[in-house]
């Protein structure tokens, strides 16, 4: 069955299909034709260059941002990456006799530069840890007061490793120790963290020999 419209029920007809919202016009056949404006998924798209991260406002996914960290870390410490840890391969302290009363630390300076420490402080801890006084010789050698074992040396500087040279957050021997003031910090090369350390102190001495003498007869 075919339905005459007049040229009046046309245009009006037209009148309101326009006035109608765009997604809900009517074709030509009069059947309403439905627009659908979905937004569109974005491309992912994994680029390493800064200027992209940069030079855009949209939101990255879970992928892309986890992606660009570990192209960072890969630029940046590539051993972190890898799983490779250094480890601080030390020599053992060579440590004689010196007479009745003295023992002598023969490769001190080596053992300081290979912590990359100066030895004045690695000297204060050791004479601190050990309870005792003494001084570094014409030859780099340190002279305690006392007889020490090769294995009390030993455990001090693990000690002294422990706390002065390994970083305390992920354990890398590449660290400085900076002074600011009156304290010491720990600057880890590795992880790039920074922390206060103890400061030495050293433990009681007894006075002993002339000069306890002397002090008694004046007393």
């Amino acid at each position: 069955m075919t339905t005459l419209t007049s040229p009046c029920q046309k245009e009006k007809e037209e009148e309101e299909d326009h006035l109608r919202p765009r997604g809900c016009r009517r074709g030509r056949r009069g059947r309403r034709r439905h627009h659908f404006h979905g937004r569109r998924r974005p491309q992912v798209e994994h680029h390493t260059g800064s200027s992209t991260w940069s030079g855009s406002d949209r939101d990255y996914t879970y992928d892309e941002l986890l992606q660009r960290v570990f192209n960072v870390m890969r630029e940046k410490n590539p051993d972190m990456v890898a799983g490779e840890k250094k480890k601080l391969v030390m020599r053992p302290p060579q440590v004689l006799k010196v007479g009745t009363k003295k023992s002598s630390f023969a490769n001190f300076l080596e053992i300081c530069k290979m912590l990359h420490r100066q030895p004045k402080h690695v000297q204060a801890f050791l004479l601190a840890e050990l309870g005792t006084s003494g001084s570094v010789d014409a030859n780099n050698q340190l002279i305690i007061k006392g007889r020490f074992q090769q294995k009390q040396i030993e455990n001090v500087l693990r000690r002294y490793i422990k706390e002065y040279v390994t970083c305390h957050t992920c354990r890398s021997p590449d660290t400085i120790l900076q002074k600011d003031t009156r304290l010491f910090f720990l600057q880890c090369e590795k992880c790039g963290s920074r922390c206060s350390v103890v400061s030495i102190k050293s433990g009681f001495q007894a006075v002993t020999g002339k000069r306890a003498a002397i002090r008694a007869k004046t007393a």
